[in-house]
């Protein structure tokens, strides 16, 4: 047991259970159980708790402290840190919050800042394992070299069994160039620990980069797939480790195994693809490129292997129109010149064809700088062959390739990093939902419904004042709702009880003076039974009827919505795309519903939403910002708007708002947090 988990339970056991104070919550029972939720890993209810208690008593730095925990571990790095500080600045004396916040930074990369504070947990704890091991690591990313060395002899001196420490420090003799030093401490680490997975996967790494022993690295894969066989990534180093031993048949085994774990694994369908090639079966070959170019449309090396394939079976077009693009993001790609100039010629344009030949030629022999964002390259087959690296100390602007090796790094296969750690897979909201395969998509427009589908985060609905003031007056046959989580109704006791409402409306209408609130309650009974026809009609009237009736504008927007998307749902699952011609009518409503009532949010929020999905993203941002400026604990707004800024290539204010979210109780935040902040 860790001394932050042996801290924590000791500030469990402070807690009095006794407060006679009426017409709040009882903060310090809701502290001892959010405390209590996140020793057993259920963080993102947990979170719940504690933001009860904040909203309570902003002043208390414990609730702080403990969400820290809850974030740190969903991979939310950044609202991990802004808690912990929070907690600092309300009792700096908590040592335990540095710990944290010095984990979120480095998880960050602001590892100078990480390392100031382990300075201030070991000024008070100078012999804490952990906080000695992650001090030592951050100095070894910020070129530290001495300073790391030190700590890990510091570390290793105290703790001789510390297995983790070993690797640390074998990383660190890698940077410099020292295998030998480096194996002598992943050997002396499988001594205490032999089921180690990243030992096996580092000195894998070392037999395939220093001494080309495809079978030795191979035998350590192997061990590590044992231990953990639950990992796409093992499986792409094995194949590649098979490819390299001759093993064609092998290597094709553990690329289908590592895309029946993880199908959208861009690293296994390139690599398939480039196989694919190799042995001729040119138009799966392409199936693999076009896959990875459908996940990330910047794929350039997806796309440069494609058009070579497209050409070959003679779609000289599509060749072009791929390699294109490839110069584009790289305008000092020889071979990339001498492809389209090869296209072109088979074409019969010797024009085009002469000019980028003559390009190709004059480029041959020059280097091109190395840019941060070059794809695969730390991990490219052969990449480490006398190129300039970060671990040189030589800012990337500085470094430079030959032409041959850009081309071999954009033909050649690709391997997981060698710092590999394994993580579960869990299934339920609880533990690490960012580590789920969820899809991440917008959040949906809330509904006014008659029924909801409360969860453990989210136990009632939303609320409209509007929704509020109409069930008060009794005028309708059941209570109204509103989610953006409306259960499917199957029950057929459900749906007669809706068709006899409707039947009583009928002869109501038929027999009393027309009122808006009655069209409205058939419509309701209507809508909920799915006869969105009829259910129009009778909005429509009571439009007529009153046409400031704030609510019927929703429910027809929210009707007229659903029905353009079909149930809201295509065949494979995704929202149906809509054009913004297809929605003005909805959009129409929600602004009368806006002009009626101003202060209303989910009007805001739905427009966001049908906005977004339209393309029309700058105006989404706008209703957004609305939304969360009348409520400013909205978090599927926060979590749209961050999704449009990712939208907009703008990381930088998307993540905040992710994190915003994830406090609120919106579990995919959390693995969208966790894609956006893997790749650093």
């Amino acid at each position: 047991m860790s001394r932050l988990t042996r801290s924590i339970i000791y500030f469990i056991a402070l807690i009095s259970p006794i407060m006679t104070l009426h017409g709040q919550i009882n903060t310090e029972q809701v502290l001892r159980i959010g405390a209590n939720t996140n020793y057993f890993e259920d963080y993102v209810l947990s979170i719940q708790y504690f933001n009860q208690v904040i909203t309570v008593n902003p002043r208390l730095a414990k609730p702080y402290f403990y969400r820290a925990i809850a974030k740190l571990n969903l991979d939310d790095f950044a609202g991990a840190e802004e808690d912990a500080t929070l907690t600092i600045e309300r009792n700096p004396f908590i040592t335990e919050a540095y710990e944290v916040r010095g984990v979120a930074r480095q998880n960050q990369g602001k590892n100078r800042e990480a390392i100031e504070d382990y300075n201030r947990v070991l000024e008070m704890f100078p012999e804490e394992r952990g906080v000695l091991f992650n001090k030592a690591m951050a100095q070894g990313s910020i070129k530290d070299r001495k300073g790391a060395a030190e700590t890990f002899e510091a570390l290793l001196k105290k703790y001789p069994r510390h297995s983790e420490g070993y690797l640390g420090r074998a990383r660190l003799h890698l940077e410099n160039k020292d295998t030998v030093a480096a194996k002598a401490d992943i050997d002396k680490a499988l001594s205490l620990n032999s089921s180690s997975v990243n030992a096996y996967v580092m000195r894998a790494d070392i037999a395939i980069h220093s001494g080309k022993d495809y079978k030795a690295a191979l035998a350590d894969i192997d061990k590590a797939i044992e231990l953990h066989p639950e990992s796409a990534g093992l499986y792409i180093n094995r194949a590649y480790l098979r490819y390299m031993n001759d093993n064609f048949y092998g290597a094709f085994d553990d690329y289908d195994h590592a895309l029946k774990l993880e199908p959208t694994n861009e690293m296994a369908l390139f690599n398939r693809g480039l196989l694919r090639t190799e042995v001729h079966d040119t138009n799966k070959a392409i199936e693999d490129f076009t896959t990875v170019i459908n996940l990330n449309s910047n794929d350039y090396k997806a796309l440069y292997n494609r058009s070579i394939l497209l050409a070959e079976i003679g779609d000289y077009d599509a060749a072009i129109a791929d390699i294109d693009r490839v110069l584009e993001a790289y305008p000092d790609f020889a071979a990339a010149y001498f492809l389209r100039y090869d296209i072109n010629r088979r074409k019969g344009d010797m024009r085009r064809a002469e000019a980028d030949y003559n390009k190709s030629i004059a480029l041959a022999k020059t280097t091109i700088p190395v840019t941060p964002d070059r794809q695969f390259a730390d991990n490219a087959q052969g990449s480490t062959d006398g190129q300039a690296g970060e671990d040189d100390g030589e800012e990337p602007s500085r470094q430079t390739e030959t032409q041959e090796q850009v081309k071999k790094r954009f033909s050649s296969l690709t391997t997981m990093s060698a710092n590999y750690t394994p993580e579960n897979n869990l299934t339920t909201i609880r533990g690490k939902v960012q580590d789920q395969e969820l899809r991440v998509e917008l959040e949906p427009i809330f509904m006014i419904t008659y029924y909801t589908s409360p969860t453990e985060i989210k136990l009632n609905g939303e609320y409209i004042r509007e929704v509020n003031d109409l069930n008060a007056t009794g005028l309708l046959r059941f209570g109204l709702q509103v989610t953006n989580r409306e259960p499917s109704l199957r029950d057929p006791d459900l749906e007669e009880r809706h068709r006899s409402s409707i039947n009583f409306y009928n002869s109501y209408i038929a027999n009393h003076s027309p009122r808006a609130v009655d069209h409205f309650g058939r419509a309701m009974d209507l809508y909920t039974i799915e006869d969105f026809d009829n259910a129009l009609k009778d909005i429509n009237t009571a439009l007529e009827l009153t046409p400031d009736f704030a609510l019927a504008h929703l429910l027809r927007a929210q009707i007229n919505y659903l029905r353009k998307q079909k149930t809201g749902k295509s065949a494979e699952g995704t929202r149906k795309i809509l054009r913004p011609e297809d929605v003005a009518d909805v959009l129409a409503d929600i602004d009368a519903t806006i002009a009626l009532s101003p202060f209303m949010p989910v009007a805001f929020y739905n427009k966001g939403v049908i906005l977004a999905e339209t393309g029309q993203l700058e105006e989404a941002l706008k209703a957004f910002n609305r939304a969360i400026e009348l409520k400013p604990g909205f978090g599927e707004a926060f979590f749209n708007r961050g999704y449009v800024y990712l939208t907009l290539g703008d990381k930088e204010h998307a993540l905040p708002d992710l994190s915003r979210a994830g406090e609120f109780g919106i579990v995919q935040s959390y693995p969208l947090l966790k894609r956006m902040t893997s790749g650093r």
